[in-house]
């Protein structure tokens, strides 16, 4: 497949580029033939090519820096490119950045993928026979969307909406922008919704880098309100193996809920990661990084329980995580420890 991922120099669309290289289509019915992928990415703090670097020249992967929101540029990709699929996972995704800056999230999360989707649409309308049988529009959100949950139950994929920050409200409005343009204009849309990620290459502004490079630089290691918010934890490899099989084998105009099925405390998270940081990276006094946890003013509208119900992509599509969660922890933190450099010249391009 032709396959073109937007926000491929992020986080999960690095890890998701990456994999795609070495998966094969089979499932389409192409004899196992090999995937080319176009990636997208407009390279905003959180996009750093540098995490794709050793893929430069490959003969099956090609970067374009775009916006998405950009409806000319959106139009040459598609005309030159003629994707077989798009995976859509540009996005801003950090909460308390929406909350600093609501405006950037709203303009790329609904009007970006408003005006993708307008230019996929045109594509799709242009294909035709084996073509158009094969288009897929993957459109990859969170669960965040769903809100807060108590001390029990689980988000399925038809719990409602219920978002409480401005990004989990532009996360949702884009899922409901996405469906629209399935139901009105007939494109063949799939929603993922997933669950926190971890692993390697992630912006040091999530929670686990957070806790490694600040222990690491001797900082304080702030936890929010108590840390008694709980999370569901999904290894990055786990996740893109699992966006592959929803765009390959799902079904159009479906939802998919993607969970790690691995439920933790905030701050038993962290207390983790420095257990892993005491063993893998002493430090020089020979004291304990918990020491250096201080807890800080809660987030407002902090949601205070995420946990996914994985049964229906388990069930219809064969995927559960593959990822025992204490050795993804642990590949994690010494990812971080062997790659220091790569998140010093991060830090240094959002602080510019």
């Amino acid at each position: 497949m032709k396959i073109l991922v937007t926000g491929g120099a992020g986080f999960i669309g690095s890890n998701l580029v990456r994999y795609l290289l070495k998966a094969k289509s089979c499932e389409q019915g192409t004899g196992g033939s090999e995937h080319t992928v176009l990636n997208i990415d407009a390279l905003t703090y959180a996009g750093n090519r540098a995490s794709l670097a050793d893929l430069e020249g490959h003969p099956r992967y090609r970067f374009v820096q775009a916006d998405i929101c950009d409806a000319a540029a959106m139009r040459r990709v598609f005309a030159d490119f003629k994707p077989d699929w798009v995976m859509h996972l540009a996005a801003e995704s950090h909460v308390d950045r929406s909350i600093d800056a609501p405006a950037v999230f709203i303009q790329t999360n609904i009007t970006g993928t408003s005006t993708l989707l307008q230019e996929a649409r045109a594509h799709y309308e242009s294909l035709s026979g084996q073509g158009r049988q094969n288009f897929r529009f993957l459109h990859v959100s969170t669960d965040e969307v769903y809100g807060s949950l108590g001390n029990t139950g689980f988000f399925t994929e038809e719990t409602p909406y219920d978002p409480h920050s401005p990004y989990s409200a532009s996360k949702a409005a884009s899922d409901h922008i996405v469906r629209a343009w399935g139901d009105t204009y007939g494109l063949p849309v799939i929603i993922t919704h997933c669950s926190n990620n971890y692993g390697p290459y992630q912006f040091p502004e999530k929670l686990i880098p957070v806790v490694i490079l600040n222990a690491l630089r001797g900082d304080a290691i702030p936890v929010y309100g108590n840390g008694e918010n709980i999370r569901d934890w999904l290894y990055v490899g786990d996740h893109v193996e699992a966006l592959h099989t929803v765009i390959a084998k799902g079904s159009v105009g479906q939802t998919y809920n993607i969970g790690g099925n691995h439920e933790l405390k905030n701050i038993d998270l962290v207390k983790q990661l420095c257990g892993l940081l005491d063993e893998l990276r002493p430090r020089a006094d020979g004291l304990s990084y918990a020491l250096q946890i201080a807890y800080v003013a809660d987030r407002p509208g902090h949601d205070y329980r995420y946990a996914i119900d994985s049964r229906k992509i388990k069930t219809e599509l064969d995927w559960a995580p593959k990822q025992y969660p204490s050795a993804g922890f642990r590949d994690t933190v010494k990812w971080y420890l062997d790659n220091e450099a790569w998140s010093t010249r991060l830090q240094n391009f959002a602080r510019a």
